[in-house]
């Protein structure tokens, strides 16, 4: 073992990204949308016709607020 001294290496937490309109973070923007998505894929599953086009209406919302949702 070395007796030389190391420095701590400092690390910067991830920056979250926030939406261009409302300033909030990802997780919280389009509560209506995400809120009958989630019920909507609990009960039905994602890939039922209902719920892919609430999974779309959210991710349209999200890209208004201004985040990147492919």
């Amino acid at each position: 073992m070395g007796t030389s001294a190391s420095k701590p290496v400092e690390i910067e937490p991830p920056k979250q990204k926030v939406g261009i309109k409302s300033g909030k973070k990802i997780c919280c923007c389009c509560p209506e949308t995400k809120k009958a998505r989630d019920e909507c894929v609990v009960f039905k599953g994602e890939d039922h016709p209902d719920c892919v086009k609430l999974i779309e209406a959210h991710k349209a919302c999200l890209r208004e607020e201004g985040f990147d949702v492919k």
